[in-house]
């Protein structure tokens, strides 16, 4: 289930949707990401008041099917479940949601990690900083890449 919208999310109605396929499941693994009041760049650490997230229609919904049926190939999992607002956002807000439910916890654990590494790194979203001292684009993170790299490794 992938779901792109601008209002916020309900994670006890996500987790609810996880637990469903009980007694079958062993395990649920949530992440769920916020909107943070800072940003650092190198060794300058600056205040964020504001996120714009844009998205390509269409075009993320597949690439984030895409990411899911990898996770599925590699792991025995139950669902998946990704939740991902766009529109204006502001510090603490709730930005991403990335649930999976599976009979074993390891499993749950890694294609959970697996799915936001990708997320981070393959959906077609662009962010945008507001802060006192203007706007800017957000570059991708060498972290993030890296991140998302360490599952290519046999």
């Amino acid at each position: 289930m992938i779901r792109i919208q601008t209002e916020d999310f309900n994670q006890q109605a996500e987790y609810e949707a996880l637990r469903a396929d009980a007694p079958d499941i062993g395990a649920i693994v949530t992440f769920t990401g916020l909107v943070r009041d800072f940003n650092t760049v190198g060794d300058n650490t600056q205040e964020i008041d504001t996120l714009s997230l844009e998205h390509y229609p269409g075009m993320t919904e597949k690439v984030l099917s895409d990411i899911i049926e990898e996770a599925k190939r590699r792991w025995a999992l139950s669902q998946v479940r990704v939740v991902h607002r766009v529109g204006d956002l502001h510090a603490a807000d709730q930005i991403v949601f990335v649930g999976v439910s599976s009979a074993h916890r390891g499993n749950a654990f890694a294609a959970c990690e697996f799915v936001m590494d990708f997320l981070k790194t393959q959906a077609p979203f662009w962010k945008k900083e507001g802060g006192a001292d203007g706007s800017r684009w957000v570059e991708a993170r060498e972290s993030d890449s890296s991140a998302a790299a360490k599952w290519n490794k046999p």
